[in-house]
């Protein structure tokens, strides 16, 4: 049962992606770090937040970020980073993968459980492309929200649907990007490690390709081991898509899975 009740900061965009740290135990999960770090996190706010709970939460727990030194070593220029698509599988998702292939990318979908259920097909073709899958819940619902036993509903209808890890814990992105301490904790229990990100494309927060291209125009926000947020189901993303691809390939960088960028 949950000690008390979650809350989470929020960025400025549209409601389909939020994430902050919020407050909350659960007997069993780092009570005392939980207990102690609560009150201290609700004050800090979003940005302390964060930066306190990368101080304390392990890498199993939870990732914004990953160390370059740990990928894969076989890329041609040693600046890795992992491009992520949230939401599907959907009608677009072929698409997506058509021109990952051009560029000769790989990426890591965290995909929905009811859509991987509807469409099988899609979650073969994503594992055939040579592409990570990893969990987005199965209803999309925001996991601070669950009780226990939904939460683990969530994260093992969707893991049954989805290839097995094979020498890593699976990765889990909360869906709408939400979670709370308890959430994160309640996750990592279940063997889970939670992913974040370290740069946000901004393509939940418009619908012009060109916007989405403008966010991968600043060198500096892509640092090697970055983990990039983007979404399947959006033409103008799968529109910018090429253009994205081709910048980063430009400027040196090797397109890795999370799981290789995390040293798994």
């Amino acid at each position: 049962m949950k000690g008390s009740t979650s809350t989470s900061s929020t960025l400025p965009c549209r409601d389909s992606e939020r994430y902050g740290i919020g407050h909350g135990y659960e007997e069993g999960f780092c009570t005392l770090a939980v207990r102690s770090t609560g009150r201290i996190l609700r004050a800090a706010g979003r940005r302390g937040a964060k930066k306190l709970a990368r101080s304390f939460l392990p890498e199993t727990v939870v990732v914004w970020h990953g160390r370059a030194e740990r990928a894969a070593p076989g890329g041609p220029h040693g600046r890795p980073v992992a491009l992520t698509f949230d939401d599907g599988p959907d009608e677009l998702t072929r698409a997506y993968l058509e021109v990952l292939e051009r560029f000769g990318a790989r990426a890591t979908f965290f995909v929905v459980g009811k859509l991987c259920a509807a469409h099988p097909e899609l979650v073969s073709a994503i594992a055939a492309g040579g592409h990570e899958l990893s969990a987005h819940g199965y209803t999309h619902r925001r996991f601070p929200g669950l009780s226990r036993r939904e939460l683990r509903e969530e994260l093992s209808g969707t893991a049954s649907l989805l290839p097995p890890c094979s020498g890593r814990r699976p990765l889990v992105r909360p869906p709408h990007g939400a979670v709370s301490l308890w959430s994160t904790l309640a996750c990592a229990n279940a063997g889970f490690t939670t992913v974040l990100w370290s740069h946000d494309s901004g393509d939940s927060c418009t619908t012009r390709a060109d916007d989405v291209c403008a966010a991968f125009e600043d060198e500096r926000a892509l640092e090697p081991g970055a983990i990039v947020l983007l979404h399947e189901g959006q033409p103008w993303t799968l529109q910018a898509l090429p253009t994205v691809l081709g910048k980063l390939s430009e400027a040196g960088h090797d397109f890795v899975t999370v799981g290789e960028l995390l040293g798994g």
